[in-house]
């Protein structure tokens, strides 16, 4: 599947995070399906603000789009992710789990991969603060640095189509668990706006 294949993203998560996916997925033309746990009549204002592009739906059919967002609070992944179907999805993972002692030594990115198996995880947006990453990545003459890791190349290539289409520079750290390492919070990258 070429990159011009890839044409909607469903977001899981209508926070400030799952909007600011949303403002990058616009930017990058596609169409965008934004849910929440409250249901589609709960997004009225959040779709209207949005703009033109971006349609309010259910968990399931976020879930049903050709990239998937997962936009939750890291103790709420589960829950998000139980009983949807996966196969054949691309699922971005910017969640941070802000106490890793959980992990048992893994990537949070490894522990999603697991709960949303068989979908393809990609480690992305998750080293920027809301407002940042929903912002234009065009920055000074130049372009805002996004990092992505993931241990499937098809994945990482349809992810990084979609931030580079939203005028970012994407830099490809690796698989969930190196690249992962150096994106999540006490990592490396974590919170630098590059």
């Amino acid at each position: 599947m070429q990159a011009a294949d890839i044409k909607s993203v469903g977001i899981i998560g209508a926070g400030r995070i799952g909007q600011a996916m949303a403002q990058t997925a616009l930017r990058a033309g596609r169409q965008v399906v934004i849910a929440n746990s409250r249901g589609p009549q709960s997004l009225t204002s959040v779709v209207e603000a949005l703009g033109a592009g971006v349609s309010a739906g259910t968990v399931k059919d976020a879930a049903a789009a050709d990239i998937v967002v997962l936009a939750v609070m890291w103790p709420q992944v589960p829950q998000a992710v139980a009983g949807l179907e996966w196969e054949g999805r691309i699922v971005i993972d910017p969640t941070n789990d802000f106490d890793p002692s959980d992990l048992d030594g893994r990537t949070s990115s490894e522990v999603v991969a697991d709960l949303v198996a068989p979908a393809r995880v990609v480690k992305a947006a998750n080293t920027l603060g809301a407002a940042i990453l929903g912002s234009d990545a065009r920055q000074a003459g130049g372009q805002r640095v996004i990092f992505l890791s993931g241990d499937h190349a098809d994945a990482k290539s349809e992810v990084g189509a979609l931030f580079e289409q939203a005028h970012y520079f994407v830099i490809d750290l690796g698989g969930l668990r190196e690249g992962g390492r150096m994106q999540q919070v006490g990592g490396p990258l974590a919170g630098h706006n590059l």
